[in-house]
């Protein structure tokens, strides 16, 4: 078998024996009923009917300041289908409403111009007012409470501040916010560096309910909803994508009742039940743009720790071009002495100790207690990987070669196209 694995812009070949023992666990989404529909007609539907709220033509009314919280450049949300019929309904709405598009980047770096126009094209970047939140910058804060954790809320003020407060986004699974969208546009999109460390704790990290496909009883979940209400995120447009990153499904309407109706629908198309466990499992982060480096790889890693055995080795597939992607993250897993002291440490700090990070090298180093990581990314990147603990290879064709070698022509194999897009229900 031949297949074609996303990996940066060009994907990457696996060549595969028939004779082996192997199975391909991927998300029920490719083979869902095509619509006749086009993208934006998909969207535009949507918005025709919100879920829970009135249109947003009828929100905008009588509101002169409205903010949409658009997602960053490391989400691939098909934007140019999305905020130009959002712009154009609060427009209807109320003519001379001042708009700003505040990009959420969360924990991440800025969303440079060059990026910004490829979500949105040059006619929005050129003619709306864009903000991009900045976490570290305290001052451009507002503390607009409490949540349930005990963490402080503090938004961007340009959001805490608007008289309509609404956002696009898209429907994922998510390795320990159960899902991605809707209220993950407040927290973490807009939030400080202070809201995010303390929801992203390593109490919570720890929960067993803070894992993809998850929702209820997860604590991560329970503050971001939280947050959403606080902020009062009115409204979304929030998408499912396929493979391609086109447009499948819509969903719009209030926050928390559109985007559960999103987490139904991906979730009856994403979940997926392996034959048994892996000896060997092969995982990658979608492509570009979600595998520019190793912090987002975590995700795509996650599917392939469900599927196997507790020994067993994985092969995360990841470009990883921008590198580690996070400087506590490569700092911690290059200096310790091994994963299980890492992990010790980690769940003796306090929650509003949580260093920038130290999720993602909590689940990275949850994963390496139980199994040998080899990773395929571009060669630039590779003494840097082996520095943090992992294994290498020049393709994943050679990574999987030498996971046989120590597993045995036997081993189970399994092939997971999309880490990112699909729940794996761990094997018995």
């Amino acid at each position: 078998m031949d297949m074609k694995l996303p990996f940066s812009t060009t994907g990457m070949m696996l060549h595969i024996d028939d004779s082996m023992d192997y199975e391909v666990l991927s998300s029920s989404i490719e083979s869902m009923p095509k619509s006749d529909k086009t993208e934006d007609e998909i969207v535009l539907e949507a918005m025709a009917h919100p879920i829970g709220s009135p249109k947003l033509s009828e929100l905008a009314k009588g509101k002169e300041n409205v903010v949409i919280i658009c997602s960053d450049h490391t989400r691939p949300v098909p934007s140019k289908h999305i905020i130009p019929f959002m712009l154009k309904e609060i427009r209807e709405g109320n003519p001379d409403a001042k708009i700003t598009l505040l990009i959420a980047t969360g924990f991440h770096r800025a969303t440079t111009r060059e990026e910004l126009v490829g979500k949105f094209g040059e006619e929005i970047v050129d003619n709306e007012c864009i903000a991009i939140h900045d976490s570290q910058d305290m001052d451009a804060m507002a503390n607009i409470g409490t949540l349930p954790s005990g963490a402080p809320l503090l938004i961007n003020k340009i959001a805490a501040n608007a008289d309509l407060l609404v956002s696009e986004g898209f429907i994922e699974t998510h390795f320990f916010a159960g899902f991605s969208g809707g209220r993950k546009s407040i927290l973490p999109g807009v939030s400080s560096k202070v809201t995010v460390l303390g929801n992203h704790c390593s109490k919570f990290i720890d929960s067993p309910y803070s894992r993809t496909g998850i929702l209820e009883e997860n604590p991560i979940h329970k503050d971001m909803i939280a947050a959403s209400k606080m902020a009062h995120q009115k409204y979304i447009v929030n998408v499912i994508i396929d493979a391609d990153k086109k447009v499948v499904h819509a969903v719009a309407g209030d926050a928390i009742e559109a985007h559960a109706a999103g987490c139904k629908f991906l979730q009856d198309y994403c979940q997926v039940v392996p034959k048994k466990a892996a000896d060997i499992a092969i995982s990658t982060n979608g492509g570009y743009p979600l595998d520019q480096n190793m912090y987002q790889s975590v995700k795509g890693m996650t599917a392939a720790e469900a599927a196997a055995k507790d020994d067993g080795i994985l092969i995360m597939v990841s470009n990883c071009g921008d590198g580690h992607g996070g400087e506590g993250f490569y700092e911690a897993l290059k200096n310790c002495s091994s994963p299980a002291d890492l992990m010790a440490e980690i769940l003796k700090v306090p929650q509003d100790q949580t260093k920038p990070d130290q999720w993602e090298y909590q689940i990275q180093c949850r994963i390496l207690m139980q199994h040998k990581v080899i990773y395929v990314m571009c060669e630039e990147h590779r003494k840097m990987a082996q520095e943090m603990g992992f294994a290498v290879a020049n393709d994943v064709n050679e990574a999987l070669e030498m996971a046989i070698k120590e597993k045995g022509k036997d081993a189970h194999i399994s092939i997971i196209p999309d880490g990112v897009s699909v729940m794996v229900k761990k094997p018995e």
